[in-house]
């Protein structure tokens, strides 16, 4: 499992880097109403993502048992009719972008990127429509647990996608060129996939004769569920951009994506436990092993909370300074408070969102954590509207943050009781230690900031090392020290070993 999870972190790893290098690039390059246009025009079409209905979760999850129980045919069933499914919902998601149009049309975008917006948007609809069908052969590996080839094809659809950004936008400052490269990059990770799978699994097709209405309402009675746990993931953080462009207009919209987008990666990289750990525990509850699911719970929620601490530190005290050196010096108080904000309900959000949700969702038990999702989503929108004029951006941060933690409580509560894991022993276990052995590393990184006023890239790089050999040395000799779950000792002597050669 960690081999699969580590790669999809190289994977998470690499889309930070390129997001460092291509955000103040396309700024630069588009300006701040043109990237706030871009901006609003992925989140508006990202809400197409919902026709998928769920089913792509759904797909996953019963692919992943029917692979477990080596059915064959009960696999080629749900590939064919899943597949029908994805073409019907890429049709309807089609003809829907063009009512989207209109919507979009009612945002106050500068005269001189109008008709260009107009265009670049339509691309963006076909990209996202045809996206659900490249959502299959995804399904089809992660079922399979070969997450490390997936995430090999993704790695280089992050490396091409760079390559013609730059290359590009450099040509040409263009809105329609960006949309092109999101559609040209969705037909290469496709076919890449899809001819990765008939090397791998020979017996695998994508066979729409073999589609099946029990199957698709088995998926859709399953994915209703899903669907709201999308809905509600995309109100919580695609909505905000569309709040902000409508009571303060595109120009701002930058100040507050900046500081989300690192969120989102951060976010991005504790979700690289959850692509393994959803499918992993519809194996183990097949397989009957639940003492393993237990731990596997346990673990991953230890390890997501010491990422998060770890992040978060980092992030809330030298993050502001590094988006002014980064963007602009013009963003680091708006965009630092955001990222502030968030990054302190992260800390309970990320390892909810990142191992109970997954593991509840492979049990088969969705139900009230999305329905609790979504009532997220909903207030979080209702709270950003209604404390962005009185507080700025600071109050779409908080209207995003609240619910975010109670969802987070609530859903830690539903997977002890789920798992037959008394909330005090998973507290006991996942809390105190990683909380503790994270003040040394705060006191740290606070000196950076206070003591040495660090201003410069090679200074807030220091500090993010320092910080990092003392997390390494403080949770090996601290927070994991006589684990019941997690032996450091073999990988410490083999360490020894190695440096001793």
């Amino acid at each position: 499992m960690l081999r699969n999870v580590g790669s999809t972190w190289v994977l998470t790893v690499a889309g930070i880097a390129a997001t460092y290098v291509l955000t103040p690039f396309i700024i630069n390059k588009l300006g701040t109403e043109g990237y706030g246009t871009w901006t609003l025009i992925t989140s508006i079409t990202g809400y197409i993502s919902l026709l998928a209905l769920g089913v792509p979760m759904a797909c996953v999850r019963y692919l992943a048992q029917h692979v477990a129980e080596r059915n064959e045919r009960e696999i080629a069933r749900t590939i064919g009719s899943c597949a029908v499914l994805y073409l019907v919902i890429g049709a309807v998601a089609l003809a829907a972008g063009g009512s989207l149009v209109l919507f979009f049309r009612t945002y106050e975008i500068p005269a001189v990127l109008a008709d260009e917006a107009s265009l670049a948007f339509a691309v963006m609809v076909l990209q996202v429509s045809l996206g659900f069908i490249g959502l299959l052969p995804e399904g089809i590996l992660f079922a399979h647990h070969d997450f490390v080839a997936r995430n090999a094809v993704r790695l280089a659809g992050v490396a091409l996608r760079f390559a013609l950004t730059i290359g590009l936008l450099a040509v040409t400052h263009s809105l329609l060129i960006l949309a092109a490269i999101q559609l040209f990059c969705l037909v290469f990770d496709f076919t890449v996939s899809l001819a990765l799978i008939r090397r791998r699994y020979p017996g695998v097709r994508i066979d729409l004769s073999k589609f099946d209405a029990g199957v698709v309402r088995r998926v859709l009675s399953f994915s209703v569920y899903v669907l709201l746990l999308t809905a509600g993931a995309r109100l919580a953080f695609e909505t905000d951009a569309l709040v902000i462009g409508a009571v303060f207009g595109v120009g701002a919209i930058p100040f507050y994506a900046v500081a989300n987008s690192l969120v989102i990666y951060l976010m991005e990289f504790v979700l690289a436990i959850a692509a393994v750990v959803s499918p992993m525990a519809t194996k183990l509850n097949t397989e009957g092993r639940i003492d393993e699911l237990r731990q596997m719970f346990l673990t991953w929620s230890k390890i997501a909370l010491s990422l998060s601490i770890a992040a978060a530190v980092f992030l809330g005290v030298i993050g502001p300074r590094f988006i002014g050196w980064w963007i602009d010096p013009s963003f680091e108080g708006p965009s630092g408070r955001v990222l502030q904000i968030l990054v302190g309900s992260c800390l309970l959000f990320l390892p909810a969102r990142g191992v109970a949700l997954p593991i509840l969702v492979g049990l088969g038990k969705p139900q009230i954590p999305t329905i609790a999702f979504l009532v997220a989503g909903m207030l979080n929108v209702a709270m950003s509207v209604a404390l962005a004029r009185p507080f700025g951006l600071t109050g779409v941060a908080i209207g995003t943050a609240v619910p975010n933690v109670l969802f987070a409580i609530l859903v830690l509560a539903l997977a002890c009781r789920e798992l037959g894991v008394p909330f005090r022993s998973y507290f006991e276990y996942v809390v105190p230690r990683a909380t503790l052995g994270a003040l040394p590393m705060f006191a740290l990184v606070l000196w950076f900031r206070i003591g040495l006023d660090v201003q410069s890239m090679p200074g807030m790089a220091a500090a993010g090392c320092a910080m990092l050999v003392l997390f390494g040395v403080t949770w090996v000799f601290f927070v994991y020290r006589d684990d019941p779950y997690v032996d450091l000792r073999p990988h410490l002597g083999r360490l020894r070993a190695w440096s001793g050669a």
